[in-house]
């Protein structure tokens, strides 16, 4: 194994890493709230993840990955559950069309517009290749299926001195009775407690012993979702469900890695550490914090009114560049700078990743003819994936991995099942050109309309090559518009017309 560092958030510094389990990783990432569809910075910050225990496994550890799905507690800054403004959108949606017919029968059950959108982010998720949306349900959790130990560990923090029942029945965990509260974000409660620290909860502050003590259950009968509970019929907080979650289905008190989005650090990561460490009286909930920085969209930060807010389903079906992107395409954009640093996504990116994924499934496709598909075993000691790897364990070097890769992937090998070898470790972690990996990048339904156009495009390519034989220039041309209008790009080589699906 190399010597691997990473930038710990908890203590702002590049450390060596050191799993508390020779090797084996336990590891768990903020998932979705299943309130919309996923947009392309959630996936920036879920494909980090997915890169980073790639590697890992590459490294040769067995990692052990626990991402949740939060179908109740999550709350808008005006503190309104997220999960009724979806039931709200969904009605308004299934009037005028925009869900497809049965996918919700009922807008007002919050469990079926849950599902709807749980449905759609695995499906998302699959296509960009994210390894744990094919471990669902088992290592995919969703905060409804653990109230029960939301519960326990909430009695927990009662009995421990950190939580509190106020007069209104609001279960609170006091931030004043954890002195460590504000260590991974640095806000301290002198600046919490004047506004300078962050956003913090409004809701019923005179009831609350400290501004920033953040709610763990709420009695509320009204409740689109609720549980009885020692505290009234009610739901949980948000912070609450990530610290149940990864405690029960990592079998740790205190884990290896939590990854997140830089948006997660408070206070819902803060919020985590400090419940966490309450229930169970241990110094660390987790020992190393990786965060991911923000994505922008040509130059800007993504937003809804700027016109600029995308999801992953926004490019894969055109509507970010006029035509379908491959999801290939997708998730190198999203992985290839690094994760410390804030993404900015450009349809110009997003084209120079088309043409580099390109590049690597034209080398992919001419090994595995060459090779007859037979790859040699090679490790981590072959120069290529030395190098690789070394990148990679500076902190997830993706730069100074891909200035390895892509030299590389355009040198003619004249070792086919050796070059083979090398590149299936290599898409071991990048996954964009999978080879026999079981990763679905299209769903049954697109690979079936596709083949039919591929039917079409190459019946065209024929009477394209008869045209020319003819002289018919004119209709030659007019065949090349068709085979480019759906989709295809044109290549005629000494065996006449050949066709390559357009990536973006």
């Amino acid at each position: 194994m190399n010597n691997i560092q990473f930038y710990n958030s908890l203590t702002n510094r590049l450390e060596p890493f050191h799993s508390i389990e020779p090797n084996v990783v336990r590891m768990y990432s903020c998932g979705p709230t299943v309130y919309d569809l996923a947009h392309i910075g959630n996936f920036r910050s879920f494909l980090f993840g997915d890169l980073l225990r790639r590697y890992l496994e590459m490294e040769g550890y067995h990692v052990d990955h626990v991402m949740n799905i939060t179908d109740v507690g999550h709350m808008t800054d005006g503190e309104e559950d997220k999960m009724n403004l979806a039931a709200e959108r969904m009605k308004a949606n299934k009037k005028s069309g925009r869900v497809p017919e049965g996918a919700v029968t009922n807008p007002d059950d919050p469990y079926q517009i849950a599902q709807y959108y749980t449905n759609a982010f695995l499906d998302d998720a699959r296509k960009l290749g994210y390894k744990i949306a094919f471990e669902y349900p088992e290592r995919v959790p969703r905060a409804t299926e653990h109230i029960a130990g939301m519960q326990e560990m909430i009695g927990k923090l009662i009995a421990n001195d950190h939580a509190y029942v106020a007069e209104d029945g609001v279960v609170y965990f006091s931030v004043e009775s954890f002195p460590n509260y504000g260590q991974l974000s640095g806000n301290t409660l002198e600046k919490l407690q004047s506004g300078a620290g962050g956003r913090v909860s409004v809701e019923n502050q005179s009831q609350k012993r400290h501004p920033s003590d953040f709610m763990l259950w709420k009695p509320d009968n009204h409740h689109i979702m609720k549980w009885d509970s020692p505290w009234g019929t009610g739901y949980p907080g948000w912070h609450i469900e990530c610290s149940v979650m990864a405690k029960k289905l990592l079998g740790r008190d205190t884990i290896d890695i939590h990854t997140g989005g830089e948006d997660l650090k408070f206070p819902h990561h803060e919020c985590e550490i400090a419940q966490s460490c309450g229930a169970t009286g241990k110094d660390r909930f987790a020992n190393y914090w990786l965060h991911a920085s923000f994505l922008f969209v040509e130059g800007e930060k993504m937003s809804k009114s700027q016109g600029n807010f995308f999801t992953a389903r926004d490019v894969f079906e055109g509507r970010v560049t006029q035509s379908n992107v491959h999801p290939a395409v997708l998730r190198f954009e999203l992985i290839k700078a690094h994760y410390r640093t804030n993404l900015n996504f450009t349809r110009k990116g997003l084209g120079d990743s088309a043409t580099t994924v390109r590049r690597l499934m034209e080398m992919r496709q001419d090994l595995e003819e060459r090779s007859a598909g037979e790859a040699a075993q090679v490790d981590l000691s072959h120069p290529v994936l030395k190098e690789f790897s070394q990148a990679l364990a500076d902190d997830l070097n993706i730069a100074g991995a891909l200035a390895v890769v892509i030299p590389w992937a355009t040198s003619r090998h004249s070792n086919p099942h050796e070059a083979l070898g090398i590149w299936k470790v290599l898409n071991s972690v990048l996954s964009v050109a999978p080879i026999n990996e079981g990763y679905e990048f299209l769903d049954s339904e697109t690979v079936s309309e596709e083949s039919e156009s591929l039917m079409q495009a190459q019946q065209w390519c024929a009477e394209l090559d008869e045209a020319r034989r003819e002289k018919n220039f004119s209709l030659a041309d007019e065949l090349r518009t068709r085979i480019k209008d759906a989709g295809f790009e044109v290549r005629t080589t000494k065996e006449g017309t050949t066709i390559q699906k357009t990536l973006a």
